[in-house]
């Protein structure tokens, strides 16, 4: 870390005193920084225009349109952080893994992982499987100069439950079960995954991103008990890999209510928080020494101008006394979203919270 704080050499400077490090930090802000999951893709026909006829994965290892695709938020809606634009499943396709993400349904992996045999076939993720990681992040850094980006990556338990299930699923009957009958093949495989995602974010922070997020979009089917066995520890082990860096390090999960306390503990610097736990009570649950993010429904965007601004009122209410605070939705932003909402809404909370 250098004199200032800041790691040395990883985070660009620009981006240090940025509202949304700020808040992550938890110190004072000049106004509650927000940014959106999801807030690139398909609320904008820019987005459609730009995807035309190039396949999700494909998207994601061409720099020069990731570079596009992650700026046109930032320049639409000015958000106080871009999100480095990709796909949970991009480290498990980048070594090898035979799965594709198929519209209207998902990520498919075509031989779900089910036996030990199969663990070999998740071999150690390089920098150079991921160059175009490497080389989007340079160009993005540049054009963004005093905004953030945000790295991120799946947490091992949303990733395996995907290879375990062979796609999406609802009750996650496979993925249990090998937690449950298996745990030590269980335990091995969230441990390789672990790694695997590691490597990842490293990458990203290397090449520049100022934040990272960990998506454990599934943690919520856990039992706490579960959770804190047999998902945690993979959980803490890439926090863990990535803390030497200095950078934030934000943890999110859907329906994760009965969990924000281990997720917390699992080695996260801000909690993400959906929409279904009031910040205020979130906070009570976590405990101290943690930012959060979030929290409005995304629904409420498909209503009214005047009901958007009551609800993201209500957020900021439940926000007030915390010790910091990134404006989110509680999960990520719908397709069919009106993009002039989002950007409304942004200078709504700017214009709120202005110190």
């Amino acid at each position: 870390m250098s004199a200032n704080g800041s790691p040395s050499g990883q985070q660009p400077t620009a981006t240090y005193d940025s509202a949304f490090l700020r808040a992550c930090r938890r110190e004072a802000v000049p106004h509650t920084p927000v940014w959106f999951m999801r807030q690139a893709g398909r609320s904008l026909p820019e987005y459609r225009k730009v995807r035309e006829g190039v396949p999700m994965l494909e998207s994601c290892t061409r720099p020069e349109l990731v570079t596009e695709i992650t700026l046109q938020p930032v320049r639409r809606h000015n958000v106080d952080a871009a999100i480095y634009y990709s796909d949970i499943v991009v480290p498990l396709k980048a070594i090898g893994i035979d799965l594709d993400i198929k519209p209207g349904v998902g990520p498919v992996v075509e031989q779900p992982i089910r036996t030990r045999a199969d663990l070999a076939r998740l071999r150690d993720l390089t920098p150079e499987d991921v160059s175009y990681v490497t080389e989007a992040i340079g160009l993005l850094t540049r054009e963004l100069g005093a905004t953030p980006l945000i790295g991120f990556a799946g947490a091992p338990f949303t990733l395996a439950s995907y290879l375990i299930e062979g796609g999406p699923s609802r009750t996650y009957e496979n993925a249990k079960a090998m937690m449950y009958a298996d745990p030590e093949l269980w335990a091995d495989l969230l441990d390789r995954l672990a790694d695997i995602t590691a490597a990842f974010l490293k990458v990203q922070i290397e090449a520049g991103a100022s934040a990272v997020q960990l998506f454990d979009s599934w943690a919520g089917a856990l039992a706490p008990a579960d959770y804190r066995k047999s998902v945690m520890p993979a959980s803490a082990k890439v926090f863990d890999a990535v803390a030497g860096y200095g950078v934030p390090r934000i943890h999110f999960g859907v329906g994760t209510g009965e969990l924000l306390k281990l997720m917390g503990e699992a080695g996260a610097d801000v909690v993400g928080v959906d929409w279904r736990v009031p910040l205020d009570e979130a906070a009570r649950r976590i405990g101290p020494g943690k930012a959060l993010q979030g929290n409005l429904d995304p629904t409420v965007l498909f209503t009214d101008k005047n009901t958007v601004e009551a609800k993201a009122r209500e957020v900021l209410d439940a926000a007030a006394g915390l010790e910091g605070h990134v404006f989110n939705l509680g999960h990520g932003v719908m397709p069919n979203t009106d993009p002039d909402a989002l950007t409304r809404l942004v200078d709504y909370v700017h214009t709120a919270t202005a110190r």
